[in-house]
């Protein structure tokens, strides 16, 4: 696979999302309920491999994510996904949350994780993500 390629594709393919979170998605210590991050930060991760690879992509697998701390009501947070391994047929993405006060540019990381995906033709069986005249 060519890197420059590669490399290419990994700055096109960053993908930022910024949300407010809101009392509907939080739990009863009034911060961001696990399961909402997970799914935010899911979602981020399939659009950023799907700007990568411009293919269907299928979320496969999720490695460690790391709560370091709550993520409170009434914050915004900026989800910020990018490549960082390039397999034959799949990648993996990271995905960090980051907490910024309404009233202040301080910036907070709260939650880092890595989700794994695979490339899918029609019948849903992996494809390689580059065709082979785009990998040299």
């Amino acid at each position: 696979m060519n890197k420059l390629l590669i490399q290419k594709r990994e700055e096109i393919s960053e993908t930022r999302v910024a949300k407010m979170v809101f009392p509907a998605t939080t739990n009863h210590y009034d911060t961001l309920f696990g399961g909402i991050a997970l799914q935010w930060m899911d979602e981020v991760a399939y659009i950023a491999a799907t700007r990568f690879s411009r293919k269907t992509m299928v979320t496969i697998s999720t490695e460690q994510i790391d709560f370091k701390q709550p993520i409170p009501s009434g914050i915004l947070v900026e989800l910020i996904a990018r490549v960082v391994h390039v397999g034959r047929t799949s990648l993996k993405v990271e995905v960090s949350i980051f907490l910024e006060q309404l009233d202040s540019d301080k910036r907070t990381k709260a939650v880092t994780g890595h989700f794994n995906f695979v490339a899918v033709d029609e019948n849903k069986k992996p494809t390689p993500i580059f065709d082979e005249e785009n990998a040299s």
